[in-house]
């Protein structure tokens, strides 16, 4: 899996926090009720996109949690790169000591894909997926999002 569980959930976080943005800040409370995280997942999550800037807290009875740069300023690359544990495996994913001699032979593989992915999530911001989430998929069939200015992965 080239995207964990945990990378997920943090960016249908933020799309939520970017969608509701101008109503001020959101509590955790209220994200893990909306989109069904447990509560203690989403703050540790939250300490990693606070961490990196990528939200910013307000404490007190209407506190919660608001994005920490515009919509347009973070990308989904941010979002992913935040909370991904990293440092315990190697660009391709893999825990490095968990990677077999055979393995290694599919390393090149695996850093093209992850390296295609991450270039993507990089093109990506969060106010494009939060516009492109609010178009009716079937709206969307057989078109390109208008602000989906991205370039197909190549897959050679």
């Amino acid at each position: 899996m080239l995207i964990s569980g945990k990378g997920r959930y943090a960016i249908t976080a933020m799309m939520n926090l970017a969608m509701n943005d101008k109503q001020g800040p959101l509590s955790l409370a209220d994200i893990s009720q909306t989109q069904g995280i447990s509560l203690s997942y989403l703050e540790q999550i939250f300490a990693r996109l606070r961490k990196k800037g990528l939200v910013r807290g307000t404490r007190g009875r209407r506190g919660g949690y608001r994005l920490g740069r515009t919509a347009e300023a973070i990308s989904m690359g941010d979002i992913v790169r935040a909370v991904e544990e990293l440092e315990t495996a190697d660009e391709s994913g893999f825990s490095l000591h968990q990677i077999e001699p055979e393995e290694s032979l599919v390393d090149p593989y695996w850093k093209n894909l992850q390296g295609q992915l991450y270039g993507f999530l990089d093109k990506t911001s969060l106010a494009v997926s939060v516009a492109e989430a609010q178009i009716p998929s079937h709206l969307l069939a057989g078109m390109q999002a208008p602000t989906a200015q991205r370039d197909k992965l190549k897959y050679s």
